[in-house]
């Protein structure tokens, strides 16, 4: 009788099952008080306010309960870049969770995203007077509060990312803040390079459009929110002045991305 090489996998115990998934949500609890006491720490070495920034939990691919475990540790900003993720997973979790849409925001999809997520509290990619008005529709037809939103900057010149060339910036920030009464044109954003980090040189560009639009709308520099850094650099973004650190595998761990089938 011929034994089977490759017998089919026994299936774990449900309780073995619950134990793997509980330490799993310890340990995202774990890395997120790190995270914000690094956040906290460098702020401090460099004389800023460590409540002026913010940590969002990127929790793009995770599931609900991860995310509700990450909730019960006290944490209220979230992260999603995918509109088909946000507004599933947002209606099965606390009212009060600041929800940051921080991904590619395509104009089609403004009016989606704003009635799938009351909670909405900030879009990071504005890239266009486009997508710019057609969030500010959504907002006045669904009669909610106006949107926080920062104006998305390619500050690394790659063709593959999406954002504004940093010579545009001050022309979408006026139409934004002048054109949109139902937008809150509150800043900056940029995203890393393809291994998620950035260099000093892009996070000093984001800096100094912040300067150029600061000066030619008006706006109070301290007032001004820049989107910068992730788990790859987030220290070094919060040093040159970053006041929202967009943090996903540190936290979670590896995005969990579905198989390909052939």
């Amino acid at each position: 009788k011929k034994l089977n090489k490759f017998p089919e996998k026994a299936k774990l115990p449900r309780r073995v099952c619950a134990m793997a998934a509980h330490a799993v949500e310890a340990t995202a609890a774990t890395a997120l008080r790190s995270v914000i006491l690094r956040a906290r720490k460098a702020a401090e070495q460099v004389g800023r306010d460590p409540e002026r920034v913010r940590v969002l939990a990127v929790s793009k691919t995770k599931p609900v309960s991860l995310i509700r475990q990450i909730y019960d540790a006290g944490h209220r900003c979230f992260g999603e870049n995918y509109v088909q993720e946000i507004i599933d997973k947002a209606p099965q979790l606390p009212g009060d969770i600041e929800w940051h849409f921080v991904g590619h925001l395509q104009s089609n999809k403004a009016k989606t995203l704003l009635t799938g997520v009351p909670n909405l509290a900030m879009v990071h990619g504005v890239d266009g007077e486009k997508v710019a008005n057609h969030l500010d529709r959504a907002v006045s037809n669904l009669g909610r509060h106006p949107l926080k939103v920062l104006v998305q900057v390619n500050t690394s010149g790659e063709v593959s990312k999406s954002g504004i060339e940093p010579s545009s910036v001050v022309e979408l920030a006026r139409h934004v803040k002048l054109h949109c009464p139902n937008l809150v044109f509150s800043g900056l954003m940029t995203i890393g390079m393809p291994d998620y980090t950035s260099t000093p040189e892009n996070f000093r560009t984001l800096s100094n459009c912040k300067a150029d639009v600061c000066k030619a709308l008006g706006m109070a520099e301290d007032q001004f929110e820049l989107s910068m850094g992730m788990s790859g650099d987030f220290e070094q973004a919060i040093e040159m002045g970053s006041t929202n650190v967009r943090i996903g595998s540190t936290i979670f761990g590896p995005r969990e991305y579905p198989k390909k089938t052939t």
